[in-house]
């Protein structure tokens, strides 16, 4: 079945995404140039445009043009730890509730993020990690099935997805963004918060050779977690 005029519009301005050759940041073709390139009304071209903005796949600048968002993430100097590890060497007890374990078909945004095909399917999680039966982090991962096919099936109560993943592909790069963040009603839940208090948000990218793994956001109350690293300067003699 063919798809709509604006479908296609979607598809090929997500493929030159993919491939690269419209980078992070740089302008797009007009609505006009769209319009003209595929034989369509400026409406039709403008709503193509609008549906991958409000997904956050491109930005828009008033007066100047629409540009591809940011989803590479910044380079990080923090170490990749597992959680389960930091709340044991603190002397607490660490337990994990999962919350949700599905396949989904991948939005734009996720499947940039992952490197797949818009509605290809993927895997979805979310864990509340607790310490001393306190809820410490909201963890919400999307997983490239090709790299770890049974992650649905297993038991997140006696291994975390970084361990799981670890041993079925190794991690060799990783990627984040940090930020302060207001937690929703879902998330306040999740947390047992009781008031909006601000939270630490990780956004996180990992890599197994030139592949990317997995997706994840990391949300743990301010009061209750904090990132941390050591850096070590070379000077020149």
């Amino acid at each position: 079945m063919l798809k709509p005029k604006f479908a296609q519009i979607k598809q090929h301005i997500i493929g030159k995404i993919k491939s690269t050759e419209w980078a992070e940041h740089s302008r797009i073709p007009s609505e006009n140039e769209l319009a003209e390139q595929f034989a369509v009304s400026r409406m039709t071209a403008r709503r193509a445009v609008t549906e991958l903005s409000e997904a956050g796949v491109l930005t828009r600048n008033q007066g100047i043009g629409t540009f591809v968002a940011s989803f590479k993430s910044q380079s990080s100097l923090l170490e990749i730890r597992n959680i389960a590890d930091e709340v044991k060497e603190r002397g607490g007890m660490y337990s994990c509730n999962p919350v949700l374990l599905e396949s989904i078909n991948a939005i734009a945004p996720i499947a940039i993020a992952l490197g797949v095909e818009v509605d290809s399917i993927v895997y979805h999680s979310v864990l509340v990690h607790l310490e001393n039966e306190n809820p410490l982090q909201v963890e919400e991962r999307f997983v490239n099935p090709k790299f770890a096919p049974a992650y649905l099936q297993q038991n997140f109560e006696l291994i975390t997805p970084h361990e799981y993943l670890c041993q079925v592909a190794p991690l060799t790069e990783a990627r984040h963004t940090v930020e302060a963040v207001s937690p929703n009603a879902e998330m306040c839940n999740w947390l047992a918060l009781y008031n909006e208090e601000p939270c630490l948000q990780v956004i996180r990218r990992t890599w197994s050779a030139n592949d990317i793994v997995s997706f994840t956001r990391l949300v743990s109350p301010g009061s209750k977690y904090r990132l941390g690293g050591h850096l070590t300067f070379k000077h020149k003699k």
